[in-house]
Parts: C-alpha cells; structure tokens; sequence
C-alpha cells in the first residue's frame, strides 16, 4: 500500500488500532467510521479513522 493514503482505524470501545485502509483524499474530504468487528471487544463496534 502506498503511505501517502494509507488511514488507520482506532475502536471506539477500547481505543486499539484495529484496521487500515487507504482513502482518496481529494475525493472523500471527511474522516470515515466504520462498523467492524474488533478482536479485543470481541464484537461489532464503530471505528473512527485516527491521524
């Protein structure tokens, strides 16, 4: 993947770094969240992209 779009995702729950993705910048402008699952909460939670 290529760094300069790569994103991170952090659960809301318990705040680890779960996922990352990449994202087109110029075209999506807002931070994305996501429902997925998270393998220390043991289940489905919200994800917010951190910086």
């Amino acid at each position: 993947m290529s760094q300069d779009n790569l994103i991170k995702f952090e659960c809301t729950n318990c705040h680890r770094i779960n996922y990352w993705t990449t994202r087109n910048i110029k075209k999506i402008k807002t931070r994305l969240e996501l429902k997925k699952h998270c393998p220390w909460c043991k289940k489905h939670a919200s994800h917010k992209e951190t910086k």
